[in-house]
């Protein structure tokens, strides 16, 4: 009879129920993503600065969340946080339906919903990044993310399409209810998981900015996951350069429709399914680390060829398609290999802080980037800020090449 460390994931009870709990909240955040500007937009009249501000307040999370969640996500069974951002989130999307049928329903409320949101989600993100370790086991910890990220990635290519025919049935608003909807069901999935969680050995009980200072060093003392702390930071500084502009390149100045863009978007989910699959291979044939710094430096490789697509729809489509497939697909082996390194190296009992390092320090530089993208493409161009964003997404990964996690051979696993 087989051990449960040499059962396919797959078959295993508690890891199959995270993985259709995931499956359906990743779903619905999709149509978070589209539902709440698209009601903005087409319920409210929102101009493109409010869209500005609504974006600034699904990033801004990230940072204050990642910086006094660590220690609450360390201190707790992780399975309940889980079950209760779920909750979180079901109850705050199910009040913008309400008031649209009210005829109540104010550009402050879905602002405020979007932050609440984003915070849930950040804190679940923390969560279930320390609790998939104890559930399946290190020894099969790129298994189960590359599962997760497999996940992630039917849903970016679904999701948007549904969202779509949501708010084509049933307006905007009120395709909100479906994603809420989809929050209490994951929830429901969740509280059946079965699987024994000990209360971790809390931390010293400090104050919350103590636990992201704690956090903070962790990452940076251990030297393999510095590099990693360091891509996410430049990440997020310039990948909110890009998320800024990207959309406004595509359908401005490329030309596309927003079905088109869609088209593209969804071959970056093909890509990311294929990613997914390829992470553990892509380790074994060029070891661990260097294979996350490979993948880290082709991103911006391949973002930098985004900008050169032309001003004619059936070549620009064909650039950005091909784009979106060849970095969605490095970037989620990336993802993969650097969550299960963190995860292996760093102690369980110190996940959630370092995981609130990382949202921070992402996070925090992505609100900047995102909020100065729009002033640096007004300035120099749309195309120039995209070759900028470009350049400085290469500045982490260059660096990693000089730390020592270009000699991590394999993910280790500790006793």
């Amino acid at each position: 009879m087989s051990s449960p460390s040499s059962r396919p994931l797959w078959r295993d009870p508690a890891f199959a129920r995270l993985w259709a709990a995931q499956a359906i909240s990743s779903f619905g955040a999709r149509i978070t993503r589209e539902g709440l500007p698209m009601t903005a937009v087409l319920f409210l009249n929102a101009k493109p600065s409010v869209l500005g501000v609504l974006a600034a307040l699904s990033y801004g999370p990230a940072f204050f969340v990642g910086l006094a969640g660590g220690g609450f996500v360390d201190r707790r069974r992780r399975r309940p946080i889980l079950i209760g951002a779920d909750l979180v989130r079901a109850a705050v999307l199910i009040t913008v339906p309400i008031a649209a049928w009210l005829r109540l329903l104010t550009l402050p409320q879905l602002m405020i919903a979007a932050a609440l949101v984003g915070a849930a989600s950040v804190l679940f993100d923390m969560a279930d990044h320390a609790y998939l370790p104890g559930l399946v086991g290190k020894d099969r910890l790129v298994d189960g993310n590359s599962k997760l990220s497999a996940t992630e990635s039917v849903a970016e290519m679904g999701g948007p399409a549904l969202a779509g025919l949501l708010f084509q049935w049933l307006t905007a608003p009120f395709a909100v209810a479906v994603n809420a909807v989809t929050y209490l069901a994951s929830a429901a999935v969740l509280a059946t998981i079965r699987h024994p969680e000990e209360k971790p050995a809390p931390p010293p009980a400090e104050h919350p900015f103590a636990d992201a200072r704690e956090g903070f060093r962790l990452a940076w003392a251990e030297p393999r996951v510095r590099p990693l702390l360091v891509v996410a930071t430049c990440n997020g500084l310039f990948g909110g350069v890009f998320s800024a502009t990207y959309l406004l390149f595509c359908l401005k100045v490329v030309g596309l429709t927003p079905a088109l863009l869609g088209l593209a978007v969804a071959c970056g989910g093909v890509g990311a399914i294929i990613g997914a699959s390829l992470a553990r291979p892509t380790a074994r044939l060029l070891g661990a680390g260097p294979a996350i710094i490979a993948m880290g430096l082709a991103m911006p490789l391949v973002a930098g060829a985004i900008p050169l697509a032309p001003a004619n729809v059936a070549l620009g489509l064909a650039v950005l398609m091909v784009t979106q497939f060849l970095g969605d697909s490095t970037g989620v082996i990336y993802q993969v290999l650097a969550a299960s390194l963190r995860q292996t190296i760093l102690p369980q009992e110190a996940l959630g802080r370092v995981a609130g390092a990382f949202q921070a320090g992402q996070g925090g530089t992505m609100l900047i980037g995102a909020l100065a993208g729009g002033l640096i493409a007004e300035a120099i161009g749309v195309r120039p800020a995209l070759f900028l964003a470009a350049g400085g997404l290469a500045i982490g990964p260059l660096l990693a090449l000089f730390s020592p996690l270009r000699k991590v051979r394999e993910i280790e696993v500790s006793a």
